[in-house]
């Protein structure tokens, strides 16, 4: 199979789709990899390192696209990219379609088979390749956090792990899921008070078997989000319902009931976030105020730390990349009912549920995709 890996082209973003060693697995497959010119400057790896690693480089975006049979990405394609995809291309990427029907449009245009990293699954009911960044989100939530409390950013001027004397700052995480464990786990080294809000009883028993009594949870009701908000210095949105749009936990009417100068860190912006105020910003623009209250909704957090997040994705992706290039995507979804889960667009139809009911579109079961494929 012929694989493309073009430049990111989201701002600020610095991730590229494969590194080196992920390059020397496919070609050692068999297979052809065409790395764009300075993708993966931003993590450090040059141009020589990708033909070192088996790579042809191409000198623009162009020539990566018109070539391949596969276009691996970090980022969902922008606005410039949709043009460059074709009709039986496939597409792999994250691609958090519920809250962007634009882009949405512009696959289904295309007629590309479109798979996206966040809905698929594996035995354990998991999102394998949505865990490693969100491991990266979660962590950089407290990181960016704590920052934008300081005064000089907007915020009110506290130190969230507090010093003798002076009582430590209160992080309320809305979500116990891998980003919500994973601030959880930041903040409470920083030697926060810390709150976590989960619907699944089971979960926080296992927090708390985690953390101890230094973590405090809470059933997730209307009436305890309510009750944390204006005590939070720092509240961290962590939901995720796999595929559809994030669910609205807090009203405006709850962000202005938090002090002047706390801070809202809203993890889930890739889905449409679940902060009523929330609105996506990047990391050339990371912050606005709203209602007193700082706002970090920047839609690819995990860009910010380029070298470390896609090395942990392209150890999390390399397996199923492997399996797509050497079965081909039919039967490499046909026998792998995790990596089918990906599957979100074919051939201009929408084949996720929960994508097609967040963006009241019509929907093909992907089982039926399949079968119309391999009968071609």
């Amino acid at each position: 199979m012929r694989v493309g890996v073009p430049t990111e082209i989201k701002t600020h973003e610095y991730r590229v789709g494969l590194v080196p060693a992920a390059v020397r697995e496919l070609v050692n497959h068999g297979h052809q990899v065409t790395v764009q010119s300075g993708a993966g400057l931003g993590i450090g790896c040059d141009d020589q390192s990708y033909r070192l690693a088996g790579a042809e480089i191409a000198a623009d975006a162009a020539g990566v696209f018109a070539t391949a049979d596969m276009i691996l990405k970090v980022k969902e394609p922008q606005p410039a990219e949709y043009g460059l995809l074709r009709p039986g291309q496939v597409l792999f990427t994250y691609l958090h379609l519920a809250p962007d029907p634009k882009q949405t449009q512009a696959l289904l245009h295309s007629g590309c088979t479109a798979i996206a990293y966040e809905t698929v699954t594996d035995a354990q009911g998991g999102l394998p390749l949505l865990a490693p960044m969100s491991e990266v989100a979660g962590r950089m939530a407290v990181q960016v956090g704590a920052h934008c409390l300081e005064k000089e950013q907007g915020g009110a001027g506290v130190l969230l792990g507090g010093v003798p004397g002076v009582m430590a700052g209160h992080v309320v995480v809305l979500g116990g899921g891998v980003v919500g464990a994973n601030a959880a786990r930041m903040a409470l080294g920083l030697g926060a008070r810390v709150t976590i809000l989960d619907k699944s009883l089971s979960r926080l028993r296992h927090l708390d078997e985690i953390f101890g009594n230094r973590l405090m949870t809470a059933y997730a009701t209307a009436d305890a989000i309510e009750h944390l908000l204006p005590q939070a210095d720092l509240l961290i949105g962590a939901v995720l319902i796999p595929g559809a749009a994030a669910p609205r936990l807090v009203s405006a009417a709850g962000v202005a009931s938090m002090r002047p100068g706390s801070v809202i860190v809203d993890v889930a912006i890739d889905q449409g976030g679940c902060i009523a105020t929330s609105r996506p910003t990047s990391h050339a623009q990371p912050t606005y105020v709203e209602s007193g209250v700082v706002h970090y909704c920047v839609t690819n957090m995990p860009g910010a730390v380029a070298r470390t997040s896609a090395f942990a994705l392209g150890h999390a992706t390399l397996p199923f990349v492997l399996a797509l290039a050497d079965k081909g995507w039919a039967r490499a979804l046909a026998e792998d009912p995790h990596l089918k889960a990906g599957l979100n667009i074919h051939s201009g139809n929408v084949t996720h549920e929960a994508v097609a009911r967040a963006l009241g579109l019509g929907y093909l079961d992907p089982e039926v995709a399949l079968t119309r494929q391999q009968g071609q």
